[in-house]
């Protein structure tokens, strides 16, 4: 199979600025030249002869010459997708599935067998967590280490030569807002032979990991990407020689387990990307207005955010980072208790309107959650201690709905009553 099949282009690849690469990435015409791509909705495809279909199976012939098996396998909608994933991250290629855990679930199975060791961050996303924890030990017998991911040292120390396949974490940690140094990280792995695995859900645009040395990207989708929280889907940004394997007719694991994305799905995803750069922008701008005005109005209170020169890794940010994409679009205050965090967010939503109580983030509006009790639920008391969450942290996804003006008046209204 040709290893740019899945893309179609290499100039966006070559790009180094994610918006200018989406900009040149192939766009699909709809079938009767329509301006937006068409939406292939069969399951299956017929082929030219027998010899087609023959060598459709043996990976000879794809989607490259015009030829398509199965929308399990690969879908002309959900490709092109893919190719804008793939000029997202900069990456060779890119395959989409129907989450962001069917993403990681597929790579960590695709990149580690049975017998197997990972070193992750000890922080993540409490889903990814429990995967690595739970059911990845239990299931295929592929065991996890859980390092401190800024202590360089800790990680080298984790990971063993021969037996460790995957160093996984992610470019700013959920919910601690802990940034990676993703350059020294993907070092240090290389030198032991370990694949390197970047979430990058909370910075597209802000990161490009594959640009900084890691092997493979994955995002859920469902949050910046898509921007209306009405969509639940994810990507697996990476070489062609992994996403190949991983969508092998025979044995991939996405062929066999199955995390197909809807094409009806893809293309309403299609048409949101191109405008992800301005969003991003609106969040992280908002996003820094309201932690810089929070520390003015109480300087005691704990404001968590990569933008804050206090932040230990907000230099390190901002030399890995995308030109004019800032910080980030979430922050999070700690309220020391989840009393406290919970009467401060029942009022925030219910007193004075400022936003939601929800998991998830990339809304036009502001989503706030208890991350303790909510997203990293699964965690117990002592890994959530080690990962450093506070039982008070109350993670905001900052929406850009409304002036500012507007919307921090509601929020002292809010705190005000604490």
């Amino acid at each position: 199979m040709d290893r740019r099949e899945a893309n179609g282009e290499v100039e966006a690849k070559k790009l180094q600025v994610p918006a200018e690469a989406l900009a040149a990435a192939r766009h699909e015409l709809g079938e009767h030249n329509g301006i937006n791509i068409s939406i292939e909705a069969s399951n299956t495809f017929t082929f030219k002869n027998t010899d087609t279909m023959n060598r459709a199976f043996l990976g000879e012939v794809g989607p490259k010459t015009g030829v398509y098996i199965y929308s399990r396998h690969l879908n002309p909608t959900i490709l092109n997708l893919g190719r804008q994933m793939a000029a997202l991250e900069g990456t060779e290629t890119a395959y989409c599935t129907a989450s962001g855990m069917s993403a990681i679930s597929s790579v960590l199975l695709q990149l580690c067998n049975t017998g197997g060791h990972v070193v992750a961050a000890k922080t993540l996303y409490g889903g990814s967590h429990s995967l690595l924890t739970h059911f990845l030990p239990q299931k295929c017998n592929i065991t996890t280490t859980f390092v401190n991911i800024f202590d360089l040292e800790e990680v080298n120390n984790a990971m063993i030569e021969g037996k460790t396949s995957v160093l996984y974490f992610e470019s700013i940690s959920n919910p601690t807002l802990i940034v990676a140094n993703i350059p020294e990280l993907c070092k240090i792995a290389h030198e032991k032979g370990v694949k390197v695995v970047v979430d990058n859900t909370f910075a597209p645009m802000i990161l490009s990991p594959a640009k900084l040395g890691a092997d493979v990207v994955v995002h859920s989708i469902s949050k910046y990407i898509s921007g209306e929280a009405d969509i639940i889907a994810g990507a697996v940004c990476g070489p062609a020689d992994i996403v190949d394997q991983m969508r092998d007719p025979h044995q991939g694991p996405l062929m066999i387990l199955g995390p197909t994305m809807n094409p009806k799905l893809a293309f309403e995803i299609s048409g949101r990307i191109p405008h992800l750069g301005m969003r991003m922008k609106k969040h992280c701008k908002r996003a820094m207005k309201f932690v810089t005005k929070m520390k003015e109005l109480d300087p005691e209170l704990e404001v968590i955010y990569p933008g804050l020169k206090e932040h230990p890794q907000h230099n390190l940010l901002k030399s890995m980072s995308n030109k004019d994409y800032g910080f980030g679009g979430v922050f999070c205050i700690d309220m020391k208790t989840e009393e406290r965090a919970y009467r401060l967010m029942d009022k925030l939503q219910n007193n004075s309107k400022f936003g939601f109580m929800a998991v998830s983030l990339g809304y036009y509006e502001t989503l706030m959650s208890c991350s303790g009790s909510s997203t990293n639920s699964m965690l117990n008391n002592k890994e959530k201690e080690r990962a450093g969450i506070s039982p008070g942290l109350v993670r905001f996804s900052v929406g850009y709905i409304g002036s500012f003006e507007q919307k921090w008046s509601q929020f002292t209204e809010a705190y005000s009553e604490m």
